[in-house]
């Protein structure tokens, strides 16, 4: 298993979520904020897609970094949380 990295690119932080299947989105009913999750695939009933735009603005005035995993012994990981900088 490989280790868990952070980052606070942007554009690594999109990459890595298109790569496998990832849209933007946050919790419902949390607010204008709200809490920042990947949604992988099928939307999930708890999530409410965002745009890429909404997304980074709440991640920027959250002062959060991502954290992640890039691959597995299995292969590609999708591991990843949000994490105060």
């Amino acid at each position: 298993m490989t280790e868990a990295v952070t980052t606070t690119d942007h554009h690594a932080i999109r990459k890595w979520a298109e790569a496998r299947d990832g849209h933007p989105a946050r919790v419902k009913d949390q607010g204008d904020g709200g809490i920042l999750r990947f949604d992988f695939g099928e939307p999930h009933e708890d999530l409410e897609r965002i745009s890429w735009d909404n997304f980074f603005a709440i991640f920027e005035e959250n002062n959060l970094a991502f954290l992640h995993q890039e691959r597995t012994t299995e292969g590609i990981s999708r591991f990843n949380k949000f994490v105060e900088r």
